[in-house]
């Protein structure tokens, strides 16, 4: 801290010595200077810590934006996959679709030839029916006769099966009873069935070109009509046909009544 005498010495040298007062000047804007560069520096320093920071910041963003977008790209990735296997099985259907309307296409000729089939086939059934109304005819008019050898040659075909159950053919009857006054069966009744009788043995035969269901229960009945009739027991009853449905035929072996047959009919 200057003296009251030695700021006045300072004074007056500066005022009386030009050098002195020239260097003291230099001094004084030296300093001025040497403040602002000081100060500049800071205001830079601070400047620069600014955009440090800003950058560091810059450069998270940019972080987070090159996360974004090679998740973006990952999943572009993902979706081209995606497309390209829909793109496949696109192809795929597109191929079957086609090969289904070329199958339909040829189903549909298919079709069309099978029509035109069956309308061939449906004339000739009409013609067919024609033919079998002219038959039925004729062969109602050859009446009971023809029922009774067509009885007769059918035991005949099967001889050698009858046979082994102790029945020859020639030795079996028709047996006719009408129920007049309805003591059996319905008044008036007209009962029908081949008999076949030897020493102490009776066997109550059907025969049929085609035997159905309700000939054999038909057949259990009319026995036991007939036993009634002839006053005994029948020993054993014989179904002899052409062909017999299945069920007839199962129904048949269950009710114990056997069966001599050509073939079964499912």
């Amino acid at each position: 801290m200057l003296s009251k005498e030695e700021k006045l010495r300072f004074l007056n040298t500066l005022r009386e010595d030009e050098e002195f007062r020239l260097a003291v000047a230099g001094l004084l804007g030296l300093n001025t200077i040497l403040e602002e560069l000081k100060k500049l520096r800071q205001d830079f320093q601070a400047h620069l810590e600014l955009e440090e920071k800003r950058w560091e910041e810059n450069d998270k963003k940019w972080e987070q934006v090159f996360k974004k977008l090679e998740e973006h790209s990952k999943i572009l990735e993902e979706h081209s996959e995606i497309l390209e296997h829909h793109s496949k099985i696109l192809e795929e259907q597109r191929k079957l679709l086609e090969e289904h309307r070329k199958a339909l296409e040829e189903h549909t000729k298919i079709l069309e030839q099978h029509s035109k089939m069956l309308e061939e086939h449906s004339r000739q059934l009409q013609e067919q029916g024609k033919s079998l109304a002219e038959l039925k005819v004729v062969i109602g008019s050859m009446g009971r006769r023809w029922g009774s050898d067509l009885e007769r040659t059918v035991l005949e075909i099967y001889r050698q099966a009858l046979e082994t159950k102790g029945i020859k053919p020639e030795n079996v009857a028709k047996f006719t009873y009408e129920d007049v006054e309805g003591k059996y069966y319905r008044k008036g009744a007209k009962i029908e069935v081949d008999i076949y009788m030897h020493n102490d043995t009776t066997v109550l035969i059907e025969v049929k070109s085609r035997a159905e269901l309700e000939d054999v229960e038909w057949f259990l009945d009319k026995a036991g009509i007939v036993e009634k009739i002839i006053g005994r027991k029948a020993d054993k009853l014989i179904i002899v046909a052409v062909n017999i449905d299945k069920d007839a035929y199962e129904r048949a072996q269950a009710l114990g009544i056997d069966v001599v047959a050509g073939a079964v009919i499912e």
